[in-house]
């Protein structure tokens, strides 16, 4: 009954989506994606976002020119980290070591503005270097929505383990847009016996868990949370300590 229920809804979800959204076909779409012109005008957008970050930091009087530094090199290694997978899924999604913690910890800094902006510029970047679109509304939900809730972190200010429940938040940000593009537009790709709710939530907690308690393990080491909270004060971001 629930499956049913499931792939009706589904269905309508899809045929609603026809209506609103203009329809590219799915090679065109990614061509346009993977081409040089694609590529570009990703990459600009993701710079319009970064300038957009500076410009929001340098009014924060409490912010040091350190933050904008930090911040890059966060949103530099999570990048680089990216490309490491632990092991790749049949329709996208990976375990990577630790690369959505750089940008929940830009959150973590500097709040949650500047944590969601930094993380839809990741999603951005993640898209230009080998993203796979199917429809503009799934291109949205698994990149810059997706990406841009680890910046929830950012909403946990205070705590012994606030850097922990902001990193849960974040993630689980990530998790129901990555579910919601699951369902949606691969449903059709359910193992046997499976609806499309329950297979997008058991695929997409398949890497996106495990990363996710594998981090959470990493900041239980007190010195490494002492670290990053050290940081923080470092960088003068007095209104999130």
């Amino acid at each position: 009954m629930l499956a049913k229920g499931s792939e009706i809804l589904v269905n309508l979800l899809r045929t609603k989506l026809k209506e609103d959204f203009f329809m590219f076909g799915e090679e065109a779409l990614q061509n346009f994606i993977e081409s040089p012109l694609g590529k570009t005008i990703i990459v600009l957008v993701a710079l319009i976002l970064v300038a957009l970050f500076a410009g929001n930091l340098y009014k924060k009087k409490n912010l040091s020119v350190k933050a904008l530094a930090y911040s890059g090199l966060a949103i530099a290694l999570a990048t680089i980290l990216s490309n490491f997978t632990l092991f790749q899924l049949p329709q996208g999604g990976s375990v990577t070591p630790f690369s959505m913690m750089f940008i929940v910890l830009i959150g973590y800094w500097f709040g949650p503005f500047e944590g969601i902006l930094a993380g839809v510029t990741y999603g951005l970047l993640q898209l230009a270097l080998g993203g796979y679109v199917v429809h503009p509304a799934q291109l949205l939900l698994d990149y810059p929505l997706a990406f841009g809730a680890l910046g929830f972190s950012g909403f946990f200010k205070k705590g012994s383990y606030s850097l922990i429940y902001g990193y849960i938040a974040g993630v689980m940000g990530r998790f129901v847009c990555s579910f919601l593009s699951g369902w949606i537009f691969f449903g059709s790709y359910a193992w046997e016996g499976f609806d499309p709710i329950t297979y997008s939530i058991l695929y997409n907690l398949s890497y996106i868990g495990i990363e996710m308690v594998l981090t959470i393990l990493l900041f239980m080491i007190p010195s490494f949370r002492f670290a990053l909270n050290h940081i923080k004060k470092t960088v003068n971001v007095n209104e999130y300590a």
